[in-house]
Formats: C-alpha cells, sequence, structure tokens
C-alpha cells in the first residue's frame, strides 16, 4: 500500500486518466474529488463490498447456466 500525505488541493495522479484530489479537511473528515473516465466505475468501499456479496449470493442460489441450456436441450 502507499501512503501519501497532501495538503487541501493538492493531487494524486494515477495512470493516465485518474486523479484524486483533497477537497476539503474538516476536523477527521477529508472530501476528495476523483477525477476519472467515464469507463471507470468509482463506488464507495462498502457499497463495492456490498455489490460484491450480492453477486456472490445471486451466482449462488441462482440455478447454473449450463444446466439449464442442457435441460432445455432435452426438452
Amino acid at each position: 500500500m502507499l501512503i501519501l500525505s497532501r495538503k487541501k488541493g493538492e493531487a494524486i495522479q494515477i495512470g493516465n486518466g485518474i486523479e484524486i484530489r483533497v477537497v476539503s479537511i474538516q476536523g477527521d473528515q477529508v472530501k476528495i474529488g476523483i477525477d476519472a473516465p467515464k469507463s471507470v466505475e468509482v463506488f464507495r468501499k462498502e457499497i463495492y463490498d456490498q455489490i460484491q456479496a450480492e453477486n456472490k449470493q445471486a451466482a449462488i442460489s441462482s440455478p447454473n447456466l449450463i444446466d439449464l441450456i442442457a435441460k432445455s436441450k432435452n426438452k
């Protein structure tokens, strides 16, 4: 993990297309701005984790696509 110190108004560049800028600091809260291409999805970590858990649950509880295709061919 790379750890950097930034002040208000300073930024971090990731690759050619992603910039993360410190917008404001108030107490223990830091607001950041993220400038990224539209093709890059940006989520808060807790939302991303929830999406991953829901996708995993859907994959476990839904029938296997290969089984469905096999059943449809047998009819």
